[in-house]
């Protein structure tokens, strides 16, 4: 996995690329646990060029989500594809979350 940060405002997009899977997904929540508690409110997940999440990649983006709502924070995914949505859907992990197809649309709901 290969991962992108930028920042819009006070808006975190985090972009991860390729596989998010149990070799991967620590090097995300070690950048999503330093941003949050680094004050980051607002956090958009582009998924769009995500070709594959396991497990432990949906452990980190419910993790992610758990803490910001628990600090009056929002999360908002973003792109999925078909293989990645189904993935969220079957574990139930979609209506957790804000899901958008676009980046503005995301950057609106966040």
């Amino acid at each position: 996995m290969n991962l992108e940060q930028e920042r819009r405002d006070d808006i975190l997009i985090l972009r991860p690329r390729g596989r998010l899977d149990s070799n991967s997904s620590p090097e995300l929540e070690r950048v999503v646990a330093e941003q949050l508690q680094a004050g980051t409110q607002r956090v958009v997940f582009d998924l769009s060029a995500l070709d594959y999440i396991s497990s432990a990649g949906l452990r980190v983006v419910l993790l992610a989500g758990k803490k910001l709502r628990a600090s009056k924070g929002k999360l908002v995914l973003v792109g999925l594809s078909d293989m990645v949505r189904e993935v969220f859907d079957m574990s139930g992990f979609l209506t957790l979350f804000a899901v958008t197809h676009t980046l503005d649309e995301g950057l609106a709901k966040v």
